[in-house]
């Protein structure tokens, strides 16, 4: 059994690698107090709802860090390409260079999405608005500006599930290349 965890912030982490590896659907009770070394009473005591509120601080967890790394940084740039190169930097420390799937990712594929609908839309939709944002104070006219987010996020996404599914993390690092020559950024 694992050395139980110290805090919440240490079982937010716990349960948010559980989820990456299991999905919501997968992530059993078992699981999670295996991974965690916490009984289900500790569990429960620390989310009386139960795994959709261990989702819920997972995905809000996630939500704060890309808010402070990626999407404020983003919406703050006055010239925008600095903001943006900056960002696939903290995309590529996050996702630990395509060794790490997106939590966000996996609940959008599978029947988790459903109940947490407003998370991860919001999560997507806040990284498209915010890049897309920074191309167009970049010079970008504005519909090409959103393209070139969609396309950038989706590209990051997709690299993830390859990378995963090929078991080869330089999937991950070629497409960040190409997603940052696309933009002009070498």
């Amino acid at each position: 059994m694992a050395r139980p965890l110290a805090d919440r912030q240490d079982v937010i982490s716990a349960l948010a690698e559980i989820f990456r590896d299991h999905g919501f659907e997968g992530a059993s009770l078992s699981t999670i107090t295996a991974r965690t070394g916490l009984g289900k009473g500790s569990l429960y005591n620390l989310f009386p709802g139960g795994k959709a509120e261990m989702a819920e601080a997972v995905l809000a967890h996630i939500d704060g860090w890309f808010r402070t790394h990626v999407f404020e940084p983003l919406d703050q740039a006055d010239g925008g390409m600095a903001a943006v190169q900056a960002m696939f930097q903290a995309t590529d420390a996050y996702f630990r260079s395509g060794r790490r799937v997106c939590v966000v990712g996996v609940f959008a594929l599978g029947d988790a999405r459903d109940l947490f609908t407003e998370q991860v839309r919001g999560y997507f939709a806040a990284w498209v608005t915010a890049l897309a944002g920074a191309l167009e104070r970049a010079g970008r006219d504005p519909a090409q500006a959103r393209a070139d987010a969609e396309e950038v996020v989706a590209g990051i996404q997709g690299a993830l599930v390859l990378a995963r599914a090929l078991d080869d993390t330089g999937v991950f690092t070629r497409t960040l290349a190409r997603l940052r020559a696309g933009l002009g950024l070498a």
